[in-house]
C-alpha cells in the first residue's frame, strides 16, 4: 500500500494531476476543500474519501484512489487542531494530521498533537497504525522547559512501537533532516522538514521512501510529498 501525505496549499481541485502522478493508494491532503461543496469535477475525481475541518476551503482530507474502504473513527478531539482517525480496509488505522495554531496560546502545532496523544494513547497502543501528515514542526525548535517538544512526541510515539518512515530510511537524526518538506512561502532558502509519517514498527516498509523535489512541486504548493509504501 502506497501512502503520500501532501499539504497541497488550498485549491486541492486544480492540482488533482499533479498528484495523481504519484499513484498511490492512500492521499493525506492537508489544506485540500471539502469535494462534497466543491465542484463535481472534483467530486467525481475523489471517490472515496473523508474530509475534515472548520472551513470548506482549508481542511484536511483522506482519499483512496484504489478503492480502499474508509471508515471514520469517533475520536474526541477535545477542541484540538486538526486530525481526522479513520480505518483503511479492516486492519489499518490511520491518523490523519494537520497541526494549528488552535488559537492557544501555549500548546500550538506539536502541543495540539501531544495533547491528542494523551487522549488516544491505550486506542493507538492497542492497534496497527500510520500517523502521517503536516505537523508543522521539527526538533530542531524544540525548547529546553517544553515537555511537548517535538522530541516528545517522538519519544511517546516510540514508546508506542511506532518509528518514523523517513528517519528509518534515510537513517537521519530528528533535527537533521537532508530533505526538506517545506519551503516557506515558495523560498527555496527558507527549507524546512515539517511533514512526517509514523508506523507501527509490525507494519514493513517496502521500496522507497521519497519527498518531492522543488523543481517539481513548488508551482503547486510550499509542501513536497512524502512517500512511502507499507506491507501489512
Amino acid at each position: 500500500m502506497k501512502i503520500a501525505i501532501w499539504n497541497c496549499h488550498g485549491s486541492l481541485r486544480t492540482k488533482t494531476a499533479a498528484i495523481d502522478r504519484l499513484e498511490a493508494d492512500i492521499l493525506v491532503i492537508a489544506e485540500c476543500e471539502d469535494p462534497a461543496r466543491s465542484s463535481m469535477a472534483y467530486r467525481e475525481w475523489a471517490g472515496q474519501y473523508l474530509w475534515h475541518g472548520q472551513n470548506k476551503n482549508r481542511g484536511l482530507g483522506v482519499f483512496s484512489p484504489s478503492g480502499q474502504t474508509l471508515t471514520r473513527l469517533d475520536w474526541d478531539d477535545k477542541g484540538l487542531q486538526m486530525f481526522l482517525p479513520c480505518r483503511v480496509g479492516l486492519d489499518l488505522l490511520l491518523l490523519a494530521v494537520w497541526t494549528k495554531q488552535a488559537q492557544s496560546p501555549t500548546f500550538e502545532y506539536i502541543g495540539q498533537l501531544w495533547k491528542y496523544l494523551q487522549l488516544h494513547k491505550e486506542r493507538l497502543a492497542a492497534d496497527t497504525f500510520v500517523i502521517g501528515g503536516d505537523w508543522n514542526s521539527n526538533a530542531r525548535w524544540d525548547l529546553w522547559d517544553r515537555w511537548w517538544n517535538h522530541g516528545d512526541v517522538v519519544r511517546e510515539l516510540d514508546e508506542l512501537g511506532a518509528r518514523s518512515v523517513y528517519h528509518t530510511h534515510f537513517g537521519e537524526l530528528q533535527g537533521q533532516e537532508s530533505r526538506p518538506t517545506l519551503y516557506h512561502r515558495h523560498d527555496i532558502t527558507r527549507a524546512y522538514h515539517v511533514d512526517h509519517a509514523f508506523a507501527s514498527s509490525c507494519l514493513k516498509t517496502v521500496g522507497l521512501v521519497e519527498v518531492g523535489k522543488h523543481e517539481d512541486w513548488l508551482e503547486w504548493s510550499d509542501h513536497m510529498p512524502l512517500t512511502f509504501s507499507i506491507e501489512m
